[in-house]
């Protein structure tokens, strides 16, 4: 992957995918991977309905778990 697709839905899955595989062990060095900011991307999401969440290192829909963060 060249670039990180813009689409939320498909970004959030992309995101979650390469953490989960552990192509990249935290937000932060994949986004300088992708050369993108951490927090503008967290704020991007945010305003389309997801929230990272740092214990389990994912991007998660608004609401999906409010106990955890």
């Amino acid at each position: 992957m060249e670039h990180l697709p813009k689409d939320p839905a498909i970004l959030v899955s992309s995101i979650n995918m390469l953490l989960r595989d552990e192509e990249f062990d935290t937000l932060e060095s994949l986004c300088y991977s992708f050369d993108e900011e951490p927090e503008k991307l967290k704020s991007y999401l945010q305003a389309n309905g997801y929230i990272y969440s740092e214990k389990q290192l994912q991007f998660r829909p608004e609401g999906y778990d409010s106990s955890e963060s």
